[in-house]
């Protein structure tokens, strides 16, 4: 067969010229090592919300009404927090602040907004520049102050600059923010770079420096300082799980291998495909993100296997009294063909992620399946040649390997427990398959119903350190983050958080008489979702600015009572000449927070109730908009993370699906051709269709949702998953031909041939699959030690995958086994 013919002349090479082999992959990895030094880092929700027709929407609204008051690509937030922030000191201290920002040329200030400068500009309307509003403050008395106060309170936009608890009475609250729009040079999306290559990392780092100088309680905030922030939590995961990851996976190889050479070469095998997939990101340019944090754990997975089956192999024929080199040709032989069975279904595992709209999850996906072929190559070319030179040098110089008894041998422990599965397949197979396949049918309809999520909150630390990593001796220990607390004091303490509200994006002509009507008749009974007042909606707009303004100006006043022809309060004509004379007013940054300045779109922010579920506010959002007459979209963060938590559930269903339909024409084509039983395909993948349906259940009953990388965990199921089956149905193909010497293998199977196949199977191949099952679970489980939550749930995800492809391979796949070959028969 062809198939066999190539892998056989590759094996010839392997176990006659290992020397040079060696050498050349020795080279390649040296080609490969320049790219480590360029790998760079992307991290938090950007990279995910790109493509979303919502995010687009949301990028436009930022366009057309300037900043908002949550990280964008072009801002910073000053968050000032104290007993009353809209006290004479307080007031001043931000004013200084704001001023030696703007006289740092390094800082690029095209513009800033404060709620200290609308008082200041309230009490001298002249004072546009930021000395003369510092000099409006220092020269008005508290009395003064607490009116000017009053009198911007009418202004929405002074209101969203404060916390929830700002008493107009009083004049009082306890936080304020202000944003400083930078220059960003042409061309450069400052939100693009993550990882501290933005152009805002700087600013920000520069202006933290700045702002510690005028004392007080002020912080700085922007995307800059996040996206720096994320590429720290990277690296400080790396730190935790990569060290913890090691020490268990070298302790359970110390027992698998438990000879130190065979030791020192699988680990040296592991790190050289690290340094092969690691060196590709950094040589193509691809961005390391959070979701590649789990490829290392993956490719350890598959090498880990790989490498145990391969030396154990080996070591049943030398235990069988053959020569080195015989030992390995026979040995690796037959791994070749159940490595490249393993690999080219695992890589349609994780290329089934390229079906994707996500672009991490792509990403995640290739990087993963070329991951897995230098696995293949290191472990199935390199590491046989090496195992065949080192014991040739060993026996030249007459030194003995030690323990060199393969694992799983029927005279230990570990070969009296492994036959359970073959137990079961000698007394009830049927009964026994069928009781399986409708557990899965249950299992599978349960997790049916598994939630699907999307948030910044999936990448965020936690506010606090767990105190098991605040134990940590250094460098271990991580650093302290700030973007979680102070993401969520925006959340508790501004009505404009992001998370509470919605945006409807409106393209009409605002000259027509009947826009600013349209948009108060859309407020009527609103959806449950949206926070209401006597069956209207709470919302800003335009309209809330000319009411605002009409409280200043009795002119003003009397042109909208003019056009207000229904008396409703709502003006339904002369609208350009009210837009004209709102633009020319004080207020035209708020009126242009709501309008463009071509009156051809408006923005209405709609208040949501804090508790509601992120899909019904996106459901109502969406039904609000279809109400406006003129073209309008739903869109904000809420709705952003709503369609990317939809595109990861269609992502995962698609990817599911491809790599099932790939993976059985694969595993027929691949067992026609290389074994010559078409059907041991569709037995080899039945254990792995169990193992994703006890996974999906699981999911649901633990509560861990389908998010930006747990969306991947069924298809890589199936990848890890054909792992082990696989290496058990190619063993169980190569004993069972073995007893049936000459046999047809289109023919009639001889059943007594099968359950003695099967206990070869078991006790040569299963130590070998337990001693990888046991390393790659506490390998892959050490990623509950990460930072962030998402690496936690896929890590615990992950190692639940392996350690249901182990059981079903080992218990499942005899009965499945005994089945077919009577069905076969």
């Amino acid at each position: 067969m062809a198939g066999t013919d190539l892998l056989g002349r590759v094996n010839d090479v392997v176990v006659g010229r290992p020397t040079t082999v060696v050498a050349a992959f020795l080279v390649v990895t040296l080609l490969f090592v320049p790219g480590l030094a360029s790998v760079s880092t992307e991290a938090g929700t950007e990279q995910f919300t790109q493509d979303s027709p919502a995010q687009t929407a949301f990028e436009r609204v930022n366009e057309d009404f300037g900043p908002t008051f949550e990280p964008d690509s072009g801002s910073t937030q000053l968050i000032q927090r104290g007993r009353n922030v809209l006290s004479k000191p307080e007031l001043l201290r931000m004013l200084r602040a704001l001023s030696r920002l703007d006289e740092r040329e390094d800082i690029r200030v095209a513009s800033t907004s404060s709620a200290a400068s609308t008082v200041a500009r309230t009490l001298d309307p002249s004072a546009t520049k930021l000395d003369a509003q510092r000099r409006a403050i220092e020269g008005a008395s508290p009395g003064e102050i607490d009116r000017a106060v009053d009198e911007a309170a009418d202004s929405p936009g002074f209101r969203s600059q404060l916390s929830e608890d700002f008493n107009r009475e009083s004049a009082t609250a306890s936080a304020t923010i202000a944003v400083v729009q930078h220059r960003i040079p042409g061309g450069v999306d400052a939100a693009a770079g993550m990882g501290g290559t933005s152009p805002l990392t700087a600013i920000q780092l520069r202006t933290e420096r700045v702002v510690d100088t005028v004392g007080g309680d002020i912080v700085v905030f922007g995307s800059g300082l996040v996206s720096q922030e994320f590429s720290t939590i990277i690296f400080d995961s790396l730190f935790i799980v990569v060290p913890a990851a090691v020490a268990l996976i070298v302790l359970f190889l110390v027992y698998a291998y438990r000879n130190p050479v065979d030791l020192v070469l699988g680990l040296f095998s592991l790190v050289m495909t690290l340094v092969w997939t690691l060196g590709f990101l950094g040589l193509a340019g691809i961005p390391f993100t959070q979701l590649l944090i789990a490829v290392p754990p993956l490719l350890l997975a598959v090498g880990i296997d790989f490498g145990l089956h391969a030396i154990n192999r080996y070591r049943e024929e030398r235990a069988g009294g053959y020569d080195i080199r015989e030992s390995m040709a026979v040995a690796n032989r037959q791994l070749l063909v159940a490595f490249f069975i393993v690999t080219g279904t695992t890589v349609i595992g994780f290329s089934a992620n390229a079906v994707s709209d996500l672009g991490p999850i792509r990403d995640f996906g290739i990087i993963a399946a070329v991951g897995i072929v230098f696995t293949f190559l290191i472990f199935g070319i390199f590491l046989p040649a090496a195992k065949v030179a080192i014991d040739e040098l060993f026996d030249s110089l007459g030194i003995p390997m030690p323990f060199q008894r393969p694992l799983g041998r029927e005279e230990t422990l570990l070969g009296r427990v492994l036959p359970v599965g073959v137990e079961i397949a000698r007394r009830a197979p049927t009964v026994f398959v069928a009781l399986v396949l409708l557990g899965s049918i249950g299992a599978g309809y349960y997790g049916t119903g598994v939630d699907t999520a999307f948030s910044q909150d999936d990448f965020l630390p936690p506010e606090d350190n767990p105190a098991y990593l605040e134990e940590l001796p250094e460098p271990f220990r991580p650093g302290e983050y700030t973007v979680t607390e102070r993401t969520n004091f925006l959340e508790e303490n501004f009505e404009s958080a992001q998370d509470d509200t919605v945006v409807v994006y409106v393209q009409a002509p605002l000259r027509q008489d009947d826009a600013l009507e349209s948009i108060q008749r859309v407020s009527r009974n609103p959806p449950e979702t949206f926070v209401a007042s006597n069956r209207r909606a709470e919302f800003q707009s335009i309209i809330g600015v000319i009411r605002a303004y009409a409280n200043q100006s009795r002119s003003f006043a009397r042109l909208v009572e003019r056009s207000d022809v229904d008396a409703d309060g709502v003006p339904d004509d002369n609208l350009e000449a009210i837009y004209d004379r709102l633009l020319a007013s004080p207020l035209r940054d708020q009126a242009l927070s709501f309008i463009t300045e071509d009156l051809r779109s408006a923005r209405v922010v709609y208040t949501t109730e804090g508790g509601a579920d992120q899909g019904e506010i996106t459901v109502d959002a969406r039904t609000v908009a279809d109400r406006y007459r003129f073209e309008a979209t739903a869109t904000g963060s809420v709705v952003v993370f709503q369609d990317v938590a939809d595109t990861i559930l269609a992502s995962a269903v698609q990817s599911l699906l491809v790599a099932l339909a790939a993976t059985a024409v694969f595993l027929v084509v691949i067992y026609r051709v290389l074994v010559g039983r078409a059907s041991l395909g569709i037995a080899n993948l039945v254990p792995i269709l169990v193992t994703i349906t006890l996974l999906a259940g699981t999911m649901r009953l633990f509560g861990l949702p389908f998010n930006a990388l747990t969306a991947t965990i069924l298809s890589i199921s199936l990848g890890l998953g054909i792992d082990y089956s696989a290496h058990f149905v190619h063993r169980f193909a190569d004993e069972y031909d073995e007893r049936i010497p000459g046999e047809d293998l289109d023919g009639e199977m001889p059943m007594d041939a099968v359950v003695p196949a099967l206990t070869a199977t078991v006790t040569g191949t299963g130590g070998a699959l337990t001693g990888s099952m046991l390393t790659t679970v506490s390998g892959i489980g050490v990623l509950v030690l990460a930072i962030t939550p998402i690496l936690g749930q896929f890590g615990i995800l992950t190692a639940l995958s392996i350690l249901y492809s182990y059981l079903t391979s080992m218990v499942v796949t005899p009965s499945v086994l005994v089945v077919w070959a009577r069905l076969a028969g």
